[in-house]
């Protein structure tokens, strides 16, 4: 059966999801660094991913055939690019939060996980459906909302980028990226929390 371009239209919900609409909140909780100013790190934080799923696979070889099962799910780090600005900010945040895992002078850092770890929030957001074009000609429900929304659960920063300095580079803003190890991650309703399974 051939289909159509109409076909496609009709199925295409939204628009489809945009990469550039989205919002990213770290909650540092307890951490005994310099303060994160939340609504900073959302207009500076550049780029994030929505997490790959993971769940490995094992060979359970049978009369010359392999049977596969499923094995343990695994997490992949989750890797942040941030906006510098001219404070320096996020980035001494990020820098203080390293140094308090582990010192620079010396092997000591913090020994309790609970003490070094913090959860983050990826939001990718959506255009809000307007009621024009159905007959009640008005614009309600203009502006973005959370249509997936992702937890990641105790994490903690394990590579800070260099950030490369140039006579020859102009017309351009520092940027650098961060490297978190995650324990684990669950999707969340966009209306309330959907249980992680932990």
């Amino acid at each position: 059966m051939a289909h159509s371009l109409t076909d496609f239209k009709s199925k295409l919900v939204g628009g489809g999801a945009r990469p550039n609409l989205f919002e990213v909140e770290i909650s540092p909780g307890e951490l005994p660094v310099g303060g994160l100013d939340g609504d900073t790190f959302k207009y500076l934080c550049k780029a994030a991913q929505l997490p790959a799923s993971n769940v490995a696979s094992i060979d359970v070889p049978f009369r010359g055939r392999t049977f596969k099962v499923a094995g343990d799910r695994t997490f992949d780090t989750w890797t942040i690019t941030v906006i510098n600005d001219t404070d320096f900010a996020i980035r001494t945040v990020m820098e203080e939060w390293m140094q308090y895992v582990a010192q620079y002078q010396e092997g000591s850092g913090a020994t309790t996980p609970a003490s070094y770890m913090a959860s983050a929030t990826v939001r990718q957001l959506g255009r809000l459906r307007s009621n024009l074009g159905n007959g009640e000609g008005n614009s309600k429900g203009t502006g973005l909302e959370a249509i997936a929304v992702y937890k990641f659960a105790d994490i903690f920063p394990t590579n800070i980028s260099a950030i490369d300095l140039s006579y020859d580079t102009s017309d351009t803003i520092e940027e650098f990226t961060v490297e978190f190890q995650v324990q684990y991650w669950y999707p969340e309703s966009k209306d309330g929390p959907s249980g992680n399974g932990a």
